[in-house]
């Protein structure tokens, strides 16, 4: 065990700039003081002291604003930053290098007993005031965007944003930012996990852009590669500043 709290205690140095020696992070970081007090309830979770286990784990939410039930399976090196107003449910299971930001609730969706809480495999990010609900799967790897609302699996390596949460494709937001800087116009301007209709449009537009951009550019090889000449073409008059006046 206290090997594992060693590697707790590292971790924390490895995901925030902010922590500043051993000390701090011992008696300041209530994210590690919550991953202690559930250590010490799951054990007596499995050795059925139940009533314990759960007196334990309480202590610590008064103590820690974080309550984790005492049910719950937590891999190793394991993050809780900042941490105020995680709630992590009983049949919930964390693998490996999971990042949890305050405000991140792993809940169920029934009364039902059996498995009700997600599953977050290793190395998963979670941003600040997320919700994952259900018995759902979070891949390998994946990330889960601030304030998004995910009740469906999200698979490894891709993002879950918005409300409710949908799956961004790897690549999908970097190819949107270059089709837009194309055309004068900064992606950054707009966040893509904003449940906006209109920002949502623009989005649809832009991977447009991607899709004919593409075929334009196989069609001019192909007219080069049959020994057609084309003349070059005048800059179109698109006016950038327009996307930005609809979304203010």
């Amino acid at each position: 065990m206290l090997e594992a709290i060693r590697e707790d205690i590292r971790c924390v140095f490895d995901r925030d700039p902010a922590a500043r020696n051993a000390w701090e992070v011992i008696t300041c970081y209530p994210g590690f003081h919550a991953r202690l007090f559930h250590r010490v309830a799951h054990r007596l979770w499995g050795w059925r002291l139940k009533w314990l286990a759960r007196f334990i784990s309480q202590l610590g939410r008064w103590l820690t604003g974080i309550e984790i039930h005492p049910g719950a399976r937590i891999g190793r090196r394991f993050f809780i930053d900042h941490g105020m107003g995680v709630v992590i449910g009983e049949t919930a299971e964390i693998g490996n290098d999971v990042t949890l930001y305050h405000g991140v609730t792993l809940g169920g969706t029934t009364w039902n007993r059996g498995k009700r809480h997600p599953t977050l495999d290793d190395g998963v990010v979670v941003g600040a005031g997320a919700k994952i609900l259900g018995p759902i799967h979070i891949g390998k790897g994946a990330k889960v965007g601030s304030n998004a609302v995910v009740v469906k699996d999200v698979p490894s390596g891709c993002t879950a944003v918005g409300i409710p949460a949908r799956v961004v494709e790897p690549g999908r937001d970097e190819q949107r930012q270059r089709a837009a800087e194309k055309m004068g116009f900064s992606a950054y301007g707009i966040s893509s996990d904003m449940n906006d209709p209109v920002v949502q449009a623009i989005h649809g537009l832009l991977d447009h852009v991607v899709n004919i951009d593409a075929r334009l550019e196989q069609v001019l090889l192909r007219l080069e590669q049959a020994g057609i000449k084309l003349e070059t073409l005048e800059k179109d008059s698109f006016d950038p500043s327009y996307l930005n006046r609809i979304v203010d």
